[in-house]
Formats: C-alpha cells, structure tokens, sequence
C-alpha cells in the first residue's frame, strides 16, 4: 500500500470515536473509485490537546512494533514510508478494516447475551494466542473489553486499541507444545479472596474519574517489571491496579476472566451500582459462577484469583492458560486456518462492497472542526 495521502482520501462512514480519536472508514479516490479495498483511518480528534496526541503517537508505535512482528490476531499498519500522516493539523494511520464490528455488538445479538461454549473457546483462544504474541514482545494490553476485539472479514478476531499498553520486561514465549492439562477433578478449587478486614484487601478511594482510566497526566514508573499507572476500564480492572502496588501482565489474564465470564453468563462479575462500588467488589466479592462446576467455571475462577502471584498465567504466562483443560483438543498452532468461525460478517464479497465516500476527508475535517452554530 503507497503512502497515505489525505487529499486522496474519501469518506464513507464514521467507525468509532474514544477519548483519543476518531475512527473512519475511509477509500482512495484514485486508485480504488469504487471502494472495493476501503480501510480504517484513526486520527487524532483534537490536535491541540497534547496528552491525546501523545496517545496517538504511543499507539502508532506499539502497532508499527506490531507490524515488525505480524500475528494473525493482530493488527498492523497499512502504508509505506512514514505509516503516520502529519498535515495541517491531521495526525492519523490506517489499519485494516474488521467489518464485523466488535464482541460486544456481536453479544448482544445473541439470546441472553450468552456465548455457546464451542464459540467460547475459539474466541478465548484466539484471544489468548493474542495476548501470548504481545508479551512475548514486552507489552501488557491493558485494556481487554468486548469493545477492543474486532471481528474480521474471515470471522477470526484481532485486538484494537493500544493507547493505554505498556512496555514491560518481555516475558518469554515457550517454544514448545503446551504441557497437557491435568484432569479437572485432580485440580485444587481456588483460593477465596482474604475477607475484608485483611490489610492487604482494604479499599483505597479510587483514583478514576471515568469510566475508562487513563495513565495521561499521571507520573509513570516502572519498577521490578512492574507498572504504577492506573489503567483500564472499571469493569474489567485488575485489583492490584486500584491497590497500587504495582502491575505486571497478569493484569491482562484478569480482564481475560472476567471476560469469559462475561460471554458465559451475560454480564460481567463484579459490576456494582457506582465506580467505588465497582471497585469495592473486585477486591472484596469472590467471583460467583452460577450452575454446576466445569472446565470453564474452573478456569475463570483461576483467572480471577485476587492474588496475581495465585492467577493462572502470572508463572509461565499463556503456556500454563493454554494447557487448561477448557482448552483441551484445540490446535494452536492452526487458529487462524479455521475456515468456519463461529460468526462471518455478512457482505465481504467485492459485489458487496461499501458505498463510496460522498466527501473528501479535508472536508469531512473542516465541518467537524467548526464551532456549533450559535442559538
């Protein structure tokens, strides 16, 4: 793919806007008048605001890391030369489009909101393949939601969204096949969480003022391996995150559980009535899975473990997750051959492609950028 050229570019539709950017669908108007290729544009919504454009920039980082280093789960940057476009106040990359939409979107089409387990494993696998790829690497997501998992044309995922990962001490990836998982009834139940007057579970006041923690304006150290930011999204953030203490990958395998959980029973765990609340319970509420004990139970309440030192993942990171039994028979090495995943985004034919843009995306910039009219 040539270089990225703004005046080429021709807008379709608005994908998305986060408290970085703005996402666009977005087609060449020379060499694709048709649309038959339109990729996605992230671009900066507010350049004057210098902790977002530092967001941006980290995030263009982390994916040209990423680009230097392909996985199927993940994304790359589209472009040659200089994959960050920097112009009359437009800083901005291409990835590829995902026209599946997100998890989340996919979950509330189905009843209940709850996944079939075999569609469960495939997700979670490609998840963890994913995740094991990124700390091989040395990054630590950070911020695991429905939200951030795309689907792609293929039916297969990929993770979005890298503003708030962090570089941390790679954790080694394991060469070898995953040792095979020991049988559920031999596995010891896990640990309840200490009860609420053990010093090292009391709630602190949290530290967020939205619902999606930022580490922007914070003082960031790493120190041992670990992170002091504070970080992710309430319903999904690590306890050793609101203590303070300090954070490492296992971060990632917590919001994993509580994902699981999510797709399984149709809500996540420990949501209360407020934030504080919210928090309250990821320290204190032991995770509850409702119905009879399985491999999947048995996982998520392993992933869920308050203490990260106890969470399944924080030894030998992905390796000692992939050898669980809820993963037992899946072909790792081939998750992305699979030619049926459970949902493929309908119309990913050339005969079904987008409608094209019906302005051009300096335009597009000059009407977002114009002050409300005034009453």
């Amino acid at each position: 793919m040539p270089n990225l050229d703004p005046d080429d570019l021709r807008v379709i539709k608005t994908l998305g806007k986060g408290a970085t950017g703005t996402v666009l669908l977005v087609h060449r108007s020379l060499s694709d008048p048709s649309a038959s290729s339109p990729f996605a544009l992230k671009f900066l919504t507010d350049p004057s605001n210098s902790s977002s454009r530092n967001r941006l920039l980290h995030e263009a980082s982390v994916l040209s890391l990423l680009s230097s280093h392909p996985h199927p789960f993940l994304p790359i940057l589209l472009g040659s030369g200089d994959h960050v476009v920097s112009r009359d106040g437009l800083l901005a990359f291409a990835l590829p489009y995902c026209p599946g939409g997100d998890l989340h979107l996919l979950q509330g089409q189905l009843p209940d909101r709850v996944f079939s387990t075999s569609s469960l494993r495939f997700y979670l696998s490609e998840i963890v393949s994913a995740l094991r790829h990124l700390h091989s690497l040395g990054l630590a997501f950070r911020d695991l939601k429905p939200e951030n998992i795309l689907i792609q044309h293929s039916g297969h995922l990929t993770l979005a969204d890298f503003d708030l990962s962090k570089q941390l001490p790679r954790q080694p990836s394991v060469a070898s096949p995953p040792r095979p998982c020991s049988n559920l009834k031999h596995q010891p139940k896990p640990k309840l969480p200490p009860k609420s007057t053990s010093p090292g579970f009391t709630l602190r006041k949290a530290k967020a003022a939205t619902a999606r923690v930022s580490p922007v304006g914070r003082r960031r150290r790493s120190l041992m391996g670990k992170s002091y930011s504070f970080v992710g999204t309430e319903e999904y953030v690590a306890p050793e995150v609101i203590q303070g203490d300090g954070h490492g990958f296992s971060v990632d395998w917590w919001a994993l559980g509580v994902l699981a959980y999510e797709m399984s029973f149709g809500k996540t765990p420990f949501k209360g009535n407020t934030k504080k609340e919210t928090f309250r319970n990821v320290l204190l509420k032991p995770v509850l899975c409702p119905g009879k004990r399985t491999s999947l139970t048995d996982l998520i309440e392993r992933l869920l473990a308050k203490d990260p030192a106890e969470r399944l993942g924080y030894h030998r990171g992905a390796d000692e997750i992939m050898e669980h039994e809820f993963f037992r028979g899946v072909q790792w090495d081939i998750l992305a051959e699979v030619a049926r995943p459970p949902f493929i985004p309908p119309g990913t034919g050339e005969e079904d492609s987008p409608t094209t843009g019906v302005v051009d995306l300096a335009e597009y910039l000059r009407k977002l950028r114009e002050p409300p009219p005034s009453a």
